[in-house]
Protein backbone atom coordinates (compact mmCIF):
# COMPACT_ATOMS: atom_id res chain seq x y z
CA UNK A 1 0.00 0.00 0.00
CA UNK A 2 2.75 2.65 0.49
CA UNK A 3 4.22 2.28 -2.24
CA UNK A 4 1.12 3.49 -3.98
CA UNK A 5 0.11 6.21 -1.36
CA UNK A 6 3.17 7.48 0.02
CA UNK A 7 4.85 9.84 -2.63
CA UNK A 8 8.71 9.23 -2.68
CA UNK A 9 10.67 12.34 -2.38
CA UNK A 10 13.62 10.22 -4.63
CA UNK A 11 10.66 9.41 -7.14
CA UNK A 12 10.04 13.50 -7.63
CA UNK A 13 13.42 13.92 -7.82
CA UNK A 14 13.95 11.64 -11.08
CA UNK A 15 11.04 13.82 -12.80
CA UNK A 16 13.01 17.00 -12.20
CA UNK A 17 16.42 17.12 -10.26
CA UNK A 18 15.24 21.10 -8.98
CA UNK A 19 11.62 20.59 -8.30
CA UNK A 20 12.51 21.05 -4.37
CA UNK A 21 13.64 24.66 -5.18
CA UNK A 22 9.71 24.99 -6.00
CA UNK A 23 8.39 22.87 -3.77
CA UNK A 24 9.75 23.91 -0.75
CA UNK A 25 9.95 27.96 -1.28
CA UNK A 26 7.89 29.93 1.56
CA UNK A 27 6.89 33.18 -1.10
CA UNK A 28 5.85 35.03 2.00
CA UNK A 29 8.54 34.72 4.06
CA UNK A 30 10.94 34.84 1.12
CA UNK A 31 9.42 38.10 -0.61
CA UNK A 32 9.80 39.71 3.18
CA UNK A 33 13.36 39.43 3.28
CA UNK A 34 13.48 40.80 0.04
CA UNK A 35 11.96 43.87 0.44
CA UNK A 36 13.58 44.32 4.14
CA UNK A 37 17.03 42.98 2.76
CA UNK A 38 18.14 42.41 6.27
CA UNK A 39 17.90 39.29 9.18
CA UNK A 40 18.07 36.69 6.42
CA UNK A 41 19.56 33.65 7.93
CA UNK A 42 22.78 32.86 5.83
CA UNK A 43 21.50 29.66 4.77
CA UNK A 44 18.39 30.82 3.30
CA UNK A 45 19.88 33.80 1.56
CA UNK A 46 18.82 32.93 -2.03
CA UNK A 47 15.77 31.07 -0.69
CA UNK A 48 13.61 30.83 2.26
CA UNK A 49 11.76 27.25 2.76
CA UNK A 50 8.97 26.18 4.84
CA UNK A 51 9.92 25.66 7.94
CA UNK A 52 9.21 22.22 10.06
CA UNK A 53 6.66 23.81 12.51
CA UNK A 54 6.54 19.99 14.28
CA UNK A 55 8.99 18.27 16.99
CA UNK A 56 8.31 15.23 15.43
CA UNK A 57 11.36 14.98 13.62
CA UNK A 58 13.77 16.73 15.85
CA UNK A 59 14.86 13.27 17.44
CA UNK A 60 16.98 13.15 14.08
CA UNK A 61 19.28 16.57 14.79
CA UNK A 62 20.02 19.36 13.28
CA UNK A 63 17.96 20.35 10.08
CA UNK A 64 14.90 18.85 11.69
CA UNK A 65 14.17 21.01 14.88
CA UNK A 66 11.07 23.03 15.08
CA UNK A 67 11.95 25.97 13.60
CA UNK A 68 14.24 25.19 11.23
CA UNK A 69 13.60 25.41 7.30
CA UNK A 70 13.00 22.11 5.52
CA UNK A 71 15.82 21.47 3.04
CA UNK A 72 15.65 18.61 0.31
CA UNK A 73 18.67 17.20 1.48
CA UNK A 74 17.32 16.52 4.38
CA UNK A 75 13.99 14.48 3.16
CA UNK A 76 16.10 13.46 0.11
CA UNK A 77 19.61 11.64 -0.97
CA UNK A 78 18.98 7.74 0.72
CA UNK A 79 16.29 5.36 1.23
CA UNK A 80 15.93 6.15 4.95
CA UNK A 81 15.63 9.75 4.31
CA UNK A 82 13.24 9.60 1.27
CA UNK A 83 10.73 7.78 3.22
CA UNK A 84 10.95 10.78 6.73
CA UNK A 85 7.94 12.02 5.48
CA UNK A 86 4.61 10.12 4.73
CA UNK A 87 1.16 10.39 5.06
CA UNK A 88 -1.03 10.12 8.26
CA UNK A 89 -2.95 7.40 7.26
CA UNK A 90 0.73 5.16 6.78
CA UNK A 91 1.61 6.78 9.93
CA UNK A 92 1.26 4.30 13.49
CA UNK A 93 -1.86 4.78 15.66
CA UNK A 94 0.47 6.20 18.49
CA UNK A 95 1.66 9.01 15.95
CA UNK A 96 -1.61 9.85 14.63
CA UNK A 97 -3.07 10.29 18.35
CA UNK A 98 0.01 12.60 19.32
CA UNK A 99 -0.69 15.13 16.21
CA UNK A 100 -4.03 15.35 16.94
CA UNK A 101 -3.55 15.94 20.49
CA UNK A 102 -0.30 18.25 19.96
CA UNK A 103 -1.89 20.21 16.78
CA UNK A 104 -5.82 19.24 16.57
CA UNK A 105 -4.75 17.47 13.26
CA UNK A 106 -8.24 16.07 12.53
CA UNK A 107 -8.74 13.06 10.53
CA UNK A 108 -11.25 13.23 7.70
CA UNK A 109 -12.98 10.47 6.15
CA UNK A 110 -12.84 10.61 2.49
CA UNK A 111 -16.42 10.15 2.01
CA UNK A 112 -16.96 13.14 4.26
CA UNK A 113 -14.58 15.16 1.91
CA UNK A 114 -17.29 13.94 -0.63
CA UNK A 115 -20.19 14.61 1.03
CA UNK A 116 -19.46 18.06 1.36
CA UNK A 117 -17.58 18.95 -1.85
CA UNK A 118 -20.89 17.09 -3.28
CA UNK A 119 -23.06 20.09 -1.67
CA UNK A 120 -21.07 23.00 -2.75
CA UNK A 121 -21.28 21.58 -6.53
CA UNK A 122 -24.81 20.62 -5.74
CA UNK A 123 -25.38 24.90 -5.41
CA UNK A 124 -23.06 25.73 -8.57
CA UNK A 125 -24.83 23.20 -10.59
CA UNK A 126 -28.38 23.60 -9.43
CA UNK A 127 -28.78 19.69 -9.04
CA UNK A 128 -27.49 16.84 -7.55
CA UNK A 129 -25.08 14.08 -7.88
CA UNK A 130 -22.53 15.67 -10.42
CA UNK A 131 -19.87 14.55 -10.24
CA UNK A 132 -20.79 10.73 -8.45
CA UNK A 133 -23.80 9.31 -6.55
CA UNK A 134 -23.04 9.09 -2.72
CA UNK A 135 -23.96 4.71 -1.16
CA UNK A 136 -25.72 3.91 1.27
CA UNK A 137 -22.16 2.15 2.34
CA UNK A 138 -20.23 5.44 2.20
CA UNK A 139 -18.94 4.65 -0.84
CA UNK A 140 -19.38 6.53 -3.98
CA UNK A 141 -20.12 5.55 -7.60
CA UNK A 142 -18.73 8.17 -10.38
CA UNK A 143 -21.25 9.74 -12.64
CA UNK A 144 -21.15 8.19 -16.41
CA UNK A 145 -20.36 10.23 -19.64
CA UNK A 146 -19.19 13.94 -19.81
CA UNK A 147 -20.24 16.03 -17.36
CA UNK A 148 -22.87 18.72 -18.50
CA UNK A 149 -22.98 22.77 -17.54
CA UNK A 150 -25.95 25.00 -17.14
CA UNK A 151 -26.77 26.83 -20.30
CA UNK A 152 -26.60 30.08 -18.86
CA UNK A 153 -23.88 33.20 -18.44
CA UNK A 154 -20.99 32.19 -15.79
CA UNK A 155 -21.79 28.74 -15.87
CA UNK A 156 -19.35 27.25 -18.65
CA UNK A 157 -16.71 24.86 -17.98
CA UNK A 158 -14.54 27.46 -18.27
CA UNK A 159 -15.44 29.53 -15.30
CA UNK A 160 -16.09 26.13 -13.15
CA UNK A 161 -12.30 25.26 -13.79
CA UNK A 162 -11.82 29.20 -13.07
CA UNK A 163 -13.74 29.34 -9.81
CA UNK A 164 -11.81 29.86 -6.63
CA UNK A 165 -11.52 27.55 -3.92
CA UNK A 166 -9.84 27.13 -0.29
CA UNK A 167 -9.25 24.68 1.81
CA UNK A 168 -8.38 26.06 5.59
CA UNK A 169 -6.11 24.73 7.92
CA UNK A 170 -6.15 22.03 4.94
CA UNK A 171 -3.43 19.47 6.78
CA UNK A 172 -2.58 17.06 3.81
CA UNK A 173 -4.84 18.66 1.66
CA UNK A 174 -7.99 16.02 1.41
CA UNK A 175 -10.49 18.24 0.25
CA UNK A 176 -8.26 19.46 -2.72
CA UNK A 177 -7.03 15.81 -4.06
CA UNK A 178 -7.63 12.37 -2.93
CA UNK A 179 -5.33 10.10 -4.73
CA UNK A 180 -6.10 7.36 -1.63
CA UNK A 181 -9.20 6.81 0.55
CA UNK A 182 -8.11 8.13 4.01
CA UNK A 183 -10.33 5.86 5.61
CA UNK A 184 -8.74 2.49 3.78
CA UNK A 185 -5.35 3.56 2.92
CA UNK A 186 -6.71 2.29 -0.52
CA UNK A 187 -5.49 4.55 -3.67
CA UNK A 188 -8.24 5.78 -6.17
CA UNK A 189 -8.10 6.13 -9.96
CA UNK A 190 -8.30 9.29 -10.88
CA UNK A 191 -12.10 8.70 -12.46
CA UNK A 192 -13.00 7.83 -8.59
CA UNK A 193 -11.15 11.18 -6.90
CA UNK A 194 -13.31 13.42 -5.37
CA UNK A 195 -11.35 16.60 -4.50
CA UNK A 196 -12.24 20.15 -5.91
CA UNK A 197 -8.91 20.00 -7.89
CA UNK A 198 -9.52 16.88 -8.69
CA UNK A 199 -13.19 17.50 -10.37
CA UNK A 200 -11.90 20.53 -12.00
CA UNK A 201 -9.23 18.48 -13.47
CA UNK A 202 -12.03 16.08 -15.09
CA UNK A 203 -13.59 18.81 -16.42
CA UNK A 204 -10.19 20.14 -18.35
CA UNK A 205 -9.67 16.50 -19.37
CA UNK A 206 -13.36 16.32 -20.50
CA UNK A 207 -13.47 19.35 -22.63
CA UNK A 208 -9.70 20.69 -23.52
CA UNK A 209 -10.12 20.65 -27.51
CA UNK A 210 -7.16 20.29 -28.08
CA UNK A 211 -2.76 19.44 -25.98
CA UNK A 212 -2.75 23.38 -25.99
CA UNK A 213 -6.36 24.44 -24.25
CA UNK A 214 -5.79 21.00 -22.33
CA UNK A 215 -2.52 22.75 -20.46
CA UNK A 216 -3.43 26.28 -20.13
CA UNK A 217 -6.82 25.00 -18.32
CA UNK A 218 -4.84 22.61 -16.46
CA UNK A 219 -2.59 25.72 -15.06
CA UNK A 220 -6.03 27.50 -14.12
CA UNK A 221 -7.64 25.02 -11.82
CA UNK A 222 -4.29 24.84 -10.02
CA UNK A 223 -4.41 28.61 -9.98
CA UNK A 224 -7.79 28.56 -8.90
CA UNK A 225 -7.11 26.33 -5.68
CA UNK A 226 -5.61 27.49 -2.46
CA UNK A 227 -4.77 25.97 0.86
CA UNK A 228 -2.78 26.88 4.05
CA UNK A 229 -1.44 24.72 6.79
CA UNK A 230 0.78 25.59 10.01
CA UNK A 231 2.59 22.06 9.69
CA UNK A 232 5.85 22.51 7.23
CA UNK A 233 5.57 18.27 7.31
CA UNK A 234 1.38 18.04 6.10
CA UNK A 235 1.98 21.18 4.19
CA UNK A 236 4.52 19.84 1.92
CA UNK A 237 2.69 16.18 2.09
CA UNK A 238 -0.20 18.40 0.56
CA UNK A 239 1.69 20.16 -2.14
CA UNK A 240 3.53 16.66 -3.41
CA UNK A 241 0.00 15.89 -3.64
CA UNK A 242 -0.91 18.30 -5.73
CA UNK A 243 1.89 17.71 -7.88
CA UNK A 244 1.76 14.27 -8.36
CA UNK A 245 -1.90 14.63 -9.24
CA UNK A 246 -0.85 16.42 -12.35
CA UNK A 247 1.39 14.14 -13.31
CA UNK A 248 -0.95 10.77 -12.84
CA UNK A 249 -2.84 13.29 -15.17
CA UNK A 250 -0.70 13.78 -17.71
CA UNK A 251 0.25 9.76 -17.96
CA UNK A 252 -3.34 9.20 -18.50
CA UNK A 253 -3.61 11.93 -21.37
CA UNK A 254 0.19 10.89 -22.79
CA UNK A 255 0.36 6.91 -22.42
CA UNK A 256 2.37 6.98 -19.34
CA UNK A 257 4.71 9.05 -20.54
CA UNK A 258 5.68 11.62 -17.89
CA UNK A 259 5.52 15.32 -18.01
CA UNK A 260 8.65 17.62 -18.90
CA UNK A 261 10.65 19.48 -16.20
CA UNK A 262 9.14 22.55 -17.79
CA UNK A 263 5.83 21.68 -16.89
CA UNK A 264 6.40 19.70 -13.76
CA UNK A 265 8.35 23.19 -12.69
CA UNK A 266 5.07 25.55 -13.89
CA UNK A 267 2.99 23.51 -11.42
CA UNK A 268 4.85 23.24 -8.64
CA UNK A 269 5.30 27.15 -8.95
CA UNK A 270 1.34 27.81 -8.85
CA UNK A 271 0.90 24.87 -5.99
CA UNK A 272 3.96 26.48 -3.93
CA UNK A 273 2.32 30.23 -3.81
CA UNK A 274 -1.50 28.54 -3.68
CA UNK A 275 -0.62 25.62 -0.65
CA UNK A 276 0.51 28.10 1.65
CA UNK A 277 2.09 28.11 5.15
CA UNK A 278 0.52 29.87 7.57
CA UNK A 279 -0.99 30.83 11.11
CA UNK A 280 -5.09 31.05 10.28
CA UNK A 281 -5.72 32.77 13.12
CA UNK A 282 -3.29 35.67 12.73
CA UNK A 283 -2.59 35.53 8.52
CA UNK A 284 0.84 35.29 9.53
CA UNK A 285 3.66 33.19 8.84
CA UNK A 286 3.94 30.92 12.12
CA UNK A 287 5.71 32.50 14.88
CA UNK A 288 7.22 35.13 13.19
CA UNK A 289 4.99 37.58 16.02
CA UNK A 290 7.67 38.82 18.79
CA UNK A 291 8.21 41.05 21.72
CA UNK A 292 11.30 43.14 20.93
CA UNK A 293 13.05 45.33 23.41
CA UNK A 294 13.52 48.54 21.27
CA UNK A 295 16.22 51.16 22.54
CA UNK A 296 15.04 54.90 23.22
CA UNK A 297 17.30 57.53 23.95
CA UNK A 298 16.18 60.51 25.58
CA UNK A 299 17.30 63.48 27.98
CA UNK A 300 17.65 61.14 30.99
CA UNK A 301 20.22 58.50 28.74
CA UNK A 302 19.38 55.05 27.48
CA UNK A 303 16.85 52.98 28.18
CA UNK A 304 14.96 49.74 26.41
CA UNK A 305 11.30 49.51 26.10
CA UNK A 306 9.43 46.11 25.40
CA UNK A 307 7.07 46.23 22.51
CA UNK A 308 4.52 43.43 22.22
CA UNK A 309 2.71 42.59 19.35
CA UNK A 310 -0.04 44.73 18.99
CA UNK A 311 -2.18 42.50 17.09
CA UNK A 312 -1.50 39.14 19.29
CA UNK A 313 -2.45 41.23 22.37
CA UNK A 314 -5.74 42.05 20.23
CA UNK A 315 -6.16 38.71 19.22
CA UNK A 316 -6.95 40.52 15.64
CA UNK A 317 -5.96 39.46 12.78
CA UNK A 318 -4.57 43.01 11.99
CA UNK A 319 -1.48 44.81 13.47
CA UNK A 320 0.71 41.66 13.97
CA UNK A 321 4.58 42.51 13.90
CA UNK A 322 4.68 39.34 11.85
CA UNK A 323 5.20 38.49 8.50
CA UNK A 324 1.68 38.61 6.85
CA UNK A 325 1.02 35.71 4.12
CA UNK A 326 1.12 37.05 0.25
CA UNK A 327 -0.91 35.12 -2.13
CA UNK A 328 -1.71 35.79 -5.94
CA UNK A 329 -4.64 36.11 -7.65
CA UNK A 330 -3.83 34.88 -10.84
CA UNK A 331 -6.08 35.46 -13.84
CA UNK A 332 -8.93 33.44 -15.36
CA UNK A 333 -6.97 32.95 -18.29
CA UNK A 334 -3.29 34.60 -18.61
CA UNK A 335 -1.34 34.61 -21.89
CA UNK A 336 2.00 34.75 -19.11
CA UNK A 337 1.09 31.90 -18.31
CA UNK A 338 3.96 29.98 -19.91
CA UNK A 339 7.06 28.73 -20.16
CA UNK A 340 10.51 29.99 -21.84
CA UNK A 341 14.19 29.70 -22.32
CA UNK A 342 14.07 28.36 -18.85
CA UNK A 343 12.55 31.38 -17.03
CA UNK A 344 8.29 31.74 -16.46
CA UNK A 345 7.55 34.41 -19.01
CA UNK A 346 4.65 37.48 -19.52
CA UNK A 347 2.17 38.31 -16.80
CA UNK A 348 2.66 35.19 -14.24
CA UNK A 349 6.23 37.14 -13.23
CA UNK A 350 4.30 40.59 -13.28
CA UNK A 351 1.74 39.11 -11.03
CA UNK A 352 0.43 41.54 -8.22
CA UNK A 353 1.15 39.93 -4.64
CA UNK A 354 -1.69 40.33 -1.72
CA UNK A 355 -2.27 39.88 1.93
CA UNK A 356 -3.78 37.21 2.45
CA UNK A 357 -6.06 38.67 5.11
CA UNK A 358 -6.89 41.57 2.65
CA UNK A 359 -8.45 39.26 0.39
CA UNK A 360 -10.50 37.56 2.84
CA UNK A 361 -11.98 41.18 4.22
CA UNK A 362 -12.28 42.06 0.30
CA UNK A 363 -14.46 38.68 -0.10
CA UNK A 364 -16.07 38.78 3.20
Amino acid sequence: MSNEVDIIEDDLLALDKDIFTFLLKDHSRSHYFEKHNDGVPEDESKQCNIHWMTHDYEERGEGYRYDEPIKSECISGTHEKSRILMPRVLKDRQAQTKRTRDMAEVFTPSWICNKQNNLIDEAWFGRKDVFNHENEDNTWTPTEGKISFPDTKGKTWQDYVAEHVLEVTCGEAPYLVSRYDTTTGEKLPLEMRIGLLDRKLRVVDENAKDDGEWWLFTQVAYGATYGYEWQGDSLLLAREALLYTFVEHYRQRYNGENPEPRMLQMIAYLVSWNIFQMDGLKGVVPETCANMYVRKVDLFGETEELVVCKGCKEGTLTHHNGIYCEIVEWSTIQTGLAYHNGKFAGDIRKKKTLRFIDVISKKS
